[in-house]
């Protein structure tokens, strides 16, 4: 269960404030697969991160009574003086999993060669997602946050990464960023979609898809 309590987040942008979450509250439900739609700026990747806790609501609070992990595409978890592997054992030791077996699995998803022993400063964006990644799919939590990362690497890594995501679905939930309805059909039960400061849930995902390609065509 994650449930957000008056929720508000907005930037400032020039002369004007752009509104991510305004007073929002709503509850959504444990153990599903969650698409997460809307229109590009909308804010779906900054509530992914205010989701996992790596940015701050301006009012409000978000609750949740299981773990959730940190939004997967996001590279901004990974410390950039540190190589591959010394971030990975680090992450090991903050959730409390086994060090040797999370940086083996890494090693092996991400398939980053030589790369996995040199700082993440010297990362191209795709490598750190591929990192990231494979961290977030290493380590069991209840609800998994994947911001676009299954369209990362070429093809034959992009099925490992929809194989690997799909085995752990079967035991968690999760709220899924991406703009490819195959992948919304292949992996969600349900959707949402962030329009104008609200969050709309759909029991039904065929009717979420319908609604957001009606606000796309719109414009």
């Amino acid at each position: 269960m994650i449930r957000f309590e008056n929720l508000s987040k907005s930037f400032r942008v020039g002369d004007s404030r752009k509104v991510v979450v305004d007073n929002l509250s709503l509850t959504l439900p444990s153990g599903k697969a969650l698409a997460l739609l809307g229109r590009n700026g909308a804010g779906k990747s900054t509530l992914l991160q205010m989701v996992s806790g790596t940015m701050q609501p301006d009012r409000g609070r978000i609750v949740s009574d299981g773990t959730i992990s940190w939004p997967v595409g996001f590279g901004g978890s990974l410390h950039r003086d540190l190589t591959g592997a010394q971030n990975i054992r680090f992450i090991a030791r903050v959730y409390g999993v086994d060090t040797a077996s999370l940086s083996a699995f890494v090693e092996d998803f991400a398939e980053l060669g030589k790369h996995y022993h040199m700082p993440i400063r010297s990362y191209s964006s795709g490598m750190r997602s591929r990192l990231a990644f494979g961290a977030s799919m290493g380590i069991k939590f209840d609800t998994y946050l994947v911001d676009e990362v299954t369209a990362v690497g070429d093809a034959t890594f992009r099925r490992k990464s929809r194989a690997v995501f799909r085995e752990r679905m079967k035991d968690s939930g999760a709220i899924l960023v991406t703009h490819e309805m195959g992948q919304v059909r292949e992996f969600c039960d349900a959707g949402l979609i962030l329009e104008k400061g609200q969050l709309y849930y759909f029991e039904d995902l065929d009717e979420a898809i319908e609604v957001h390609q009606a606000l796309m065509a719109a414009g």
